[in-house]
């Protein structure tokens, strides 16, 4: 068959189009992290896929809606649309809350930890497990590793010598003055091994300030050695500017403490941050910001050590997009 020049030149210029289209079908797909609404956001470097996969409430989006959903990216600024991770199946026995999901890698699979509750079950951390950290999960502890007569939320994965813990918030609204407390998790993380150790209180925090006369918060704990050895723990309440991030400091440098307390936030105007590994190896802290509903967004930082503490720098393209 021989084609004219001119047949020739439309099946070039078909060909040109049918890319493009796909391209820009590709990039409209993308979600700019500026228009992705997102609380108590969670990070999970997927290095094997070289790709980021970001965990949120569906509730977040769909109001009312009830699971976990996972956001992946490969330049933390651009996510694809979102893949439900987990939703209650028939029978579960939470109804409420969702909340800041968590997606830890463990011994050869993903854990996601979330905060739940129920009409007649008090608030709490639960474990769910799957082979991949887009899921599908499911249950892995029966019902919340907290204790079931506790308000607790925020529960987190530290691995210290082997030996997993689970750290969490006991909630104000039960006792007055949240706390941190810690409790030794089964090698498989199935079950709460023992009773949980208080840490320390959120009035220990000298920036802290109450909520509500004598009400104090503790929000959302993050760790991070410095490459120095000191062990720090991020966590969120409020202080004279609202919602921030505070920096407590382990005395012996394990999670028993004790802690104390830096005089000043690290942050403020926002919160509930976790600090993951960019996939090429440096260290990077996520939070939400500001924390009004509903314009709270996902806030990138680059975290740099100074001394004995670290300190924050917003990633060059959010401080200008911004």
């Amino acid at each position: 068959m021989i084609w004219s020049n001119r047949t020739m030149l439309i099946i070039v210029l078909l060909l040109c189009a049918a890319d493009c289209g796909d391209s820009l079908a590709e990039d409209t797909a993308l979600i700019d992290v500026a228009d992705l609404r997102i609380r108590d956001p969670f990070v999970l470097t997927d290095i094997p896929n070289a790709r980021y996969v970001m965990v949120a409430s569906i509730g977040n989006r769909q109001r009312g809606a009830k699971g976990w959903e996972c956001y992946t990216s490969k330049d933390l600024r651009h996510w694809q649309a979102p893949v439900t991770v987990f939703t209650p199946p028939a029978g579960f026995w939470a109804d409420r809350d969702f909340w800041a999901p968590e997606i830890h890698a463990y011994r050869g699979k993903f854990y996601l930890f979330g905060t739940l509750s129920a009409e007649r079950a008090k608030r709490g951390t639960q474990l769910f497990v799957a082979d991949s950290p887009l899921g599908p999960f499911r249950a892995h502890t029966d019902g919340a590793a907290t204790p079931h007569d506790w308000m607790a939320l925020d529960g987190t994965l530290y691995v210290e010598d082997n030996q997993p813990w689970m750290v969490f918030c006991h909630e104000w609204v039960q006792i007055g003055d949240g706390t941190m407390d810690a409790v030794r998790l089964a090698a498989d993380l199935s079950k709460p091994v023992g009773e949980p150790i208080l840490l320390f209180r959120a009035s220990d925090a000298p920036w802290c300030r109450p909520v509500q006369p004598g009400k104090y918060v503790t929000d959302g704990p993050c760790f991070y050695r410095l490459k120095t050895g000191p062990l720090l723990m991020l966590w969120s309440s409020f202080g004279e500017r609202g919602y921030a991030v505070g920096v407590a400091r382990s005395a012996n440098g394990t999670v028993r403490g004790p802690w104390t307390q830096d005089r000043q936030p690290l942050y403020e105007g926002g919160g509930h941050c976790m600090i993951f590994q960019s996939l090429e190896g440096r260290p990077m802290l996520v939070l939400h910001g500001p924390n009004d509903s509903p314009k709270e967004r996902a806030r990138f930082f680059e975290v740099r050590e100074e001394q004995d503490t670290v300190r924050l720098q917003a990633v060059g393209w959010q401080e200008n997009h911004d």
